[in-house]
């Protein structure tokens, strides 16, 4: 006889998927799994988190709140399938999967949840942009079917809207807002040749690509050099830049060998966990960046943040924080762009208070998607609180076709 774990209150323990862009690759992405996973943990202490990973072995070792890992990519179909269907529920994201040339696979997967009657929550996803046919056409069949859609910005839910999804969509805030800081210590520091007592400006940079369309590689190069240059005269700071992937470290270099002051710049070399970048930010003074994340933890930190969008999402979080958002990132801007950091750096003590106010109402938003998720949960314990048919039935009897399970899942 086999024996069903229950949760501390009695309920059958749920196995819970997790699926978004996991695995190392985006320490943004890193930071969103921890905020969702101790979500889940908080709102049912004894399920089984399983997460779907682009890279298991990366996600079992730095994602200790994951009772299970499995690969989705390079691996046999009816694996992943058979993962899918012995689900309770699976949770899309968060974070900014929705896009051009990526939709259609994560939408590949939940649509095959769906055909094995397994309910889907989208978590505080981004999107955009979505031009190409086949992931517009697979947002707007696949997102109407679940059970509910969150979005983490007002710009997402327009490119949804835009595409053509006919649902009501929730607009919250990202999830890594509810990261908790690690600590950076002086050790780090001194290992990363990091000077000690002298102010030091966060610098984050991204590579031109598929989410960064309009980013012409030498110009922004060229513009943040400018920018790093006069921060080093008018503040005698240092610029320290900080990679969330690892493609940023080759365009930290391009703007640092730019800079008529390199001496002044450093660049994290080691890797470090999404809770220790945040705690580096305890010894920033002030931040320019192009990666959200980077953004998002600047704000958490109560630093004075100068947004350089790139996409959508850097101006939606600009809008909400208050900042500065210039159109483009580009050496025409230089002037400006030089003006507005002078002036945040003046500001800012004014600002304070203001920003505190800004980033505390969107933590809210943001636990507002794990309420809405966790409630969620409720209605499955009252709908389902048997033990489920066996789920390897579910491949072959999803809504009574022995296909649909597998057609929702082809390329």
């Amino acid at each position: 006889m086999t024996i069903t774990p229950l949760s501390p209150q009695g309920r059958r323990a749920p196995r819970i998927g997790v699926l978004g862009s996991y695995g190392g690759f985006n320490t943004g992405d890193e930071a969103i799994l921890s905020c969702v996973l101790g979500c889940l943990r908080t709102q049912r202490p004894g399920a089984r988190l399983v997460v779907l990973s682009r890279d298991a072995e990366h996600t079992r070792v730095h994602q200790p709140e994951a009772d299970e890992v499995v690969d989705w990519e390079g691996v046999p179909r009816r694996s992943v399938l058979d993962v899918l269907a012995g689900l309770d529920l699976l949770v899309l994201g968060g974070g900014g999967i929705l896009y051009d040339g990526e939709a259609r696979r994560y939408l590949r997967l939940v649509g095959a949840a769906q055909a094995c009657g397994v309910p889907t929550f989208a978590y505080a996803v981004g999107a955009g942009p979505l031009r190409e046919a086949d992931d517009r056409e697979a947002v707007r069949t696949v997102l109407p079917a679940m059970d509910e859609v969150v979005v983490r910005d007002e710009e997402s839910r327009l490119v949804l809207e835009e595409v053509g999804v006919d649902r009501d969509i929730t607009i919250t805030a990202d999830p890594a807002l509810l990261l908790a800081p690690e600590p950076f210590t002086e050790q780090m520091m001194r290992q990363e040749g990091v000077p000690a007592g002298v102010r030091l400006v966060g610098m984050s940079v991204r590579e031109p690509g598929r989410a960064a369309e309009n980013l012409d590689e030498g110009g922004y190069h060229a513009l943040l050099a400018d920018v790093a240059d006069f921060l080093v005269r008018r503040l005698d700071a240092h610029v320290v830049f900080v990679p969330m992937e690892r493609h940023d470290v080759r365009h930290a270099h391009g703007v640092l060998s730019r800079m008529t002051a390199p001496d002044k710049g450093r660049i994290l070399n080691n890797a470090y966990t999404p809770g220790q970048v945040l705690g580096f930010m305890s010894h920033v003074d002030l931040v320019v960046g192009m990666r959200l994340h980077f953004l998002i933890f600047a704000a958490l930190s109560g630093l004075p943040v100068l947004p350089l969008p790139y996409s959508g999402k850097v101006f939606d979080f600009a809008r909400r924080m208050g900042a500065p958002a210039l159109v483009g990132v580009d050496r025409e801007q230089a002037g400006l762009l030089l003006a507005e950091v002078d002036r945040l750096w003046d500001e800012f003590p004014q600002r304070r208070a203001d920003l505190h106010d800004r980033v505390r109402r969107l933590r809210e938003l943001a636990r507002e998607t794990c309420v809405r998720c966790g409630a969620l949960l409720d209605t499955l314990d009252t709908v389902r609180p048997e033990e489920p048919f066996a789920r390897s039935d579910r491949l072959d009897a999803a809504a009574g076709d022995p296909a649909r399970a597998r057609s929702a899942f082809r390329t």
